[in-house]
């Protein structure tokens, strides 16, 4: 009932689109650090990272870029050690979108030793303005190759569906991303994932950061879990240009 009310009041903002100048260039920058550590009953060790940046051309043209890295130790032991890199290119023109997608993932701790994804699709916002303020669906066919750990490799073709929500009011922004991406061979084989992310401004570039992110994977190697769920508070710093 909350995301259907906030969907209402986005889709009944009066705010459009400003149009800007065909040479007009933005760059937006995020960074945002967190980590943790314990000792005495269990020793734990955990630094997570992740950036973005955006880089827009006019009204039409856009690539957002982002990265995260997380490490981890428990009793001396790696347990986390993820890294997490995607360019999402597009073209946009009104409500319609072109995306492309280039991205690359290594995850310890879902045995992966290396993904590599590369597609394009269509996509449309329902609503989006000169805030940010957006509601989006896009779908992309995407080949995805995975070498894990074990030393096996599967190489797929999937669809990917996402849907994106983009809020903000006074000193509270909120971001969601949903994907889920089922492998046009086989339906058994798919990925789910949620990353959510709502953001307290402290001062013009400062804010604290609460970030929720579940991904469910319905075939993974012996010995992983399907199911993976991280909850991370921290600081970001943004900047524009």
């Amino acid at each position: 009932m909350h995301l259907l009310a906030l969907l209402l009041v986005l889709l009944a903002c009066s705010v459009q689109a400003q149009d800007l100048p065909p040479d007009t260039t933005l760059i937006v920058y995020t960074g945002q650090l967190t980590g943790a550590y314990s000792a005495g009953g269990v020793n734990r060790t955990l630094l997570s990272t992740a950036h973005t940046a955006t880089f827009t051309r006019g009204e039409h043209i856009g690539l957002p870029l982002s990265g995260s890295f997380i490490y981890g130790k428990q009793d001396r032991l790696l347990k986390e050690r993820e890294f997490l890199l995607n360019a999402t290119p597009y073209y946009r023109f009104g409500r319609f979108r072109f995306y492309g997608i280039g991205g690359f993932e290594s995850s310890n701790l879902r045995g992966i030793d290396r993904r590599v994804q590369l597609g394009a699709g269509p996509g449309w916002a329902f609503y989006s303005d000169s805030l940010g303020r957006e509601i989006s669906v896009s779908n992309l066919i995407i080949r995805e190759s995975t070498n894990f750990q074990d030393g096996t490799e599967r190489v797929t073709a999937r669809n990917s569906a996402r849907l994106k929500v983009a809020y903000s009011r006074s000193i509270v922004t909120l971001s969601a991303l949903t994907y889920y991406q089922p492998s046009l061979s086989d339906f058994g084989d798919y990925r789910f994932s949620n990353l959510t992310t709502i953001a307290l401004k402290l001062s013009r570039r400062l804010a604290a950061n609460f970030t929720y992110n579940y991904t469910h994977e319905s075939r993974v190697i012996e010995g992983r879990f399907n199911d993976n769920t991280n909850l991370t508070v921290g600081l970001s710093y943004a900047t524009n240009k």
